[in-house]
C-alpha cells in the first residue's frame, strides 16, 4: 500500500493517492475494531471476577479486602446475587451457583458444605461462607484465561500454511508488478505512465491482507466460543483436528459413569462379615479410587462400626487393587485379576465374582495370602448425559470405544446400556495405550476421554486428549488438549460441530479472499480497475473475511 501511494504521487495521480490513503486508513480502523471483538470475548472473562471479597477477621468481624491480598485458608462470605471472587470450598450455608462462565452449564448448580465454588461464578440464592483454596492468580478462571491466551499463540495448520504462502506470494507479486511497469515500455515502446499505474493497481489488489487475517480471527473466535461453552481448547491445531475424529475411546469410571459407586452386595466366604468389612475398609481408607471410596463410606455408615486399625506398607497395585499389612499379616483388596494372580481364586469365589459381574457390578475381593474372606460388589450409575452424547457422536459418524480396568462382564453391561460400539475390559494403563495405537493405525485420527491422570499415556498418544471435569483440576488443564470444564460428555459432539463450522469458515475465507483478488486482477489487466477500486477490493475482502470469522462467536454457548 505504501509503495502504491508513493508511486501514485510520483506519477501525478494525487486524487487517487489521497483516496487510497483515506480508504485504507478507514478500513484498517474497522478491521482493528472487528478483531478486538474476538479478543474481547476472552478479555471479558477477566472482568468476571470482583476486585474485592468479604473476609472473616481474627476478631470475628467481616472486612472487604482486595482479591490480590487474600491468601489460601481465609474464610469469605458471599451474599445472594454476588459474584464469587476466588476459588474455594463451602464451609457454611448452601445455595445455587450459576457456573456458566466456567462450565457452560445453563442451569444453576446446587452447592452444600464441602462443595467447590469457582471465581467468576454467580451466587443465585442463599448466602454462604467458603474457605479460599486458590489465590487470584491461580484460580480456575485465571488458568482458563492463560490457557486460551497460550492457545491463541499456537498457530493452526491453516494459519501456518497461509503465512508460508504469503512469504512466497508477496515477493512474487512485487516481481510481477515490476515487470508490468517496465517490460511493455522497454520492449514494446509503450507509454510509461499507464503501465506504471497498472503495476500500482496490481500491488494494491494483490496485497495478502485478507488472506493472512482470515485464519487468526476465525481461530480466536472459535477458541473464545468454546471457552464460553465450557470447552477449553489448547490450540488452533486441535480446533481444526476435531472434525477429523473417526474414533473416540472413553474411560468408564468418572467419564461414562458418575464415578461414585455404592456397595450393593457382600458375599461372605470365610470368617465373620464385620471382620472382613473392617479389613476392607482399612485398606480402602488409604486409597482415593472410587471403588475404595464406596467401601470406606459403607463402613462409616454402619451403626456398629469400630475404629479402624493401622495399616503399614500400604501399596497400590496398578490395575489390580491395593495391599498392606494389618496386625503383621498381608491383606489384599482387589479385582478378579488380583485374586487369580495370588492363586487364591477358589470355585466359591469364582462363582460369586461371575454372578455379580454378570449383573453389571464391579466385584472386589478382600483376602489374605491364604484365602479370600469376602466378595464386595459395588455399582456405579451411568451419567444421564452419556447416552445422549453417544447418540450424537454416532450421528456425526464417530465410532465409540470404552476402555476400562474393570472386568469384561461389567464393562459390556454398561456399554450395552449406553450404546457404545466396542468395549475392552481388564486393561492396565499400558493396555489402554496399546489399544489407542491400534485405533490410530486403523482410523488415523482418534480421541481419548479420561481424567487426565490415570489415563495419561493414552491421552498423550491419542490425536486429541479430552479431560473430563477439568474445573479446579490443575493436571487436567495442563495435560489435556481439550478440557471439558464439567462432567458433560455432550460437550465433545458440541466441540466437533464447532470444529466443522470453523473449518468451513476457514475455507470460505480463503476462497473469498482469492476470488475477489482474481476478479480485480483481470479488471486491472483490462485497464478497468483504478487504485481506489483496488483498495475497495483489498480492504473489502479483509473486512468480509473478518466478519465471517466472527460468526463463530455466535456458536451456541451452552449444551
Amino acid at each position: 500500500m505504501a509503495i502504491a501511494v508513493t508511486g501514485a504521487v510520483l506519477i501525478g495521480q494525487w486524487p487517487e493517492a489521497a483516496v487510497v490513503m483515506v480508504l485504507f486508513t478507514l478500513a484498517e480502523m474497522i478491521e482493528a475494531l472487528s478483531l478486538d471483538r474476538a479478543r474481547n470475548a476472552i478479555r471479558g472473562l477477566m472482568e468476571m471476577t470482583p476486585d474485592k471479597a468479604n473476609i472473616l477477621q481474627a476478631d470475628g468481624t467481616w472486612k472487604e479486602l482486595r482479591a490480590e491480598t487474600i491468601t489460601i485458608g481465609m474464610i469469605a462470605r458471599v451474599a445472594p446475587g454476588e459474584r464469587i471472587a476466588l476459588d474455594g470450598e463451602l464451609t457454611k450455608g448452601q445455595s445455587a451457583v450459576n457456573q456458566a462462565p466456567i462450565t457452560g452449564e445453563s442451569i444453576p448448580v446446587a452447592k452444600a458444605i464441602g462443595d467447590k465454588v469457582f471465581a467468576g461464578t454467580i451466587n443465585e440464592t442463599g448466602s454462604f461462607e467458603y474457605r479460599i483454596t486458590a489465590t487470584q492468580s491461580d484460580s480456575t478462571l485465571s488458568r482458563i484465561i492463560r490457557a486460551v491466551e497460550d492457545a491463541q499463540g499456537s498457530r493452526a495448520p491453516t494459519q501456518r500454511f497461509v503465512d508460508s504462502f504469503a512469504k512466497v506470494y508477496t515477493p512474487i507479486v512485487f516481481v510481477v508488478a515490476l515487470g508490468i511497469a517496465v517490460v511493455p515500455p522497454l520492449l514494446f515502446g509503450l507509454a510509461w505512465m499507464p503501465w506504471i499505474y497498472k503495476a500500482l493497481v496490481l500491488l494494491v489488489i494483490a496485497c495478502p491482507c485478507a488472506l493472512v487475517v482470515s485464519t487468526p480471527v476465525t481461530v480466536v473466535s472459535g477458541l473464545a466460543a468454546a471457552a464460553r461453552a465450557g470447552i477449553l481448547i489448547k490450540g488452533g491445531v486441535y480446533l481444526e483436528e476435531g472434525r477429523k475424529l473417526k474414533s473416540l475411546a472413553l474411560d468408564k469410571t468418572g467419564t461414562i459413569t458418575e464415578g461414585k459407586p455404592v456397595v450393593t452386595d457382600i458375599v461372605l466366604l470365610k470368617g465373620e462379615q464385620k471382620a472382613a468389612l473392617s479389613l476392607a475398609a482399612t485398606l480402602s481408607n488409604r486409597s482415593n479410587h472410587p471403588v475404595s471410596t464406596a467401601v470406606s463410606k459403607y463402613w462409616k455408615a454402619l451403626p456398629d462400626n469400630d475404629v479402624l486399625v493401622e495399616v503399614t506398607d500400604f501399596e497400590a497395585i496398578t490395575g489390580r487393587g491395593v495391599k498392606g499389612q494389618i496386625d503383621n499379616e498381608w491383606y489384599y483388596l482387589g479385582n478378579h485379576r488380583l485374586v487369580e494372580e495370588l492363586g487364591v481364586c477358589n470355585p466359591e469365589t469364582e462363582a460369586a465374582l461371575t454372578k455379580l459381574e454378570a449383573e453389571g457390578k464391579t466385584a472386589i475381593v478382600i483376602c489374605n495370602e491364604a484365602a479370600p474372606l469376602a466378595v464386595i460388589a459395588v455399582a456405579d450409575t451411568v451419567r444421564e448425559t452419556s447416552r445422549q452424547a453417544i447418540i450424537e457422536l454416532h450421528a456425526l459418524g464417530i465410532r465409540s470405544l470404552m476402555l476400562t480396568g474393570d472386568n469384561n462382564l461389567t464393562a459390556k453391561a454398561i456399554a450395552r446400556n449406553v450404546g457404545i460400539d466396542d468395549v475392552r475390559g481388564n486393561l492396565l494403563p499400558e493396555d489402554k495405550l496399546a489399544v489407542i495405537n491400534e485405533e490410530l493405525i486403523q482410523y488415523g485420527t482418534v480421541g481419548m476421554v479420561g481424567d487426565g491422570i490415570n489415563d495419561a499415556p493414552a491421552l498423550a498418544k491419542s490425536s486429541i486428549g479430552f479431560a473430563m471435569g477439568a474445573a479446579g483440576t490443575d493436571t487436567a488443564l495442563e495435560t489435556a488438549d481439550v478440557a471439558l470444564m464439567d462432567d458433560d460428555l455432550r460437550k465433545i459432539p458440541h466441540f466437533i460441530r464447532l470444529s466443522n463450522k470453523a473449518a468451513g469458515i476457514l475455507k470460505q475465507n480463503i476462497i473469498i479472499a482469492l476470488s475477489i483478488k482474481a476478479v480485480f486482477l483481470v479488471l486491472a489487466f483490462m485497464g478497468i480497475a483504478t487504485l481506489w477500486m483496488a483498495v475497495f477490493a483489498d480492504m473489502g475482502a479483509s473486512l468480509i473475511v473478518v466478519f465471517n470469522g466472527l460468526r463463530l462467536l455466535r456458536h451456541s454457548q451452552t449444551i
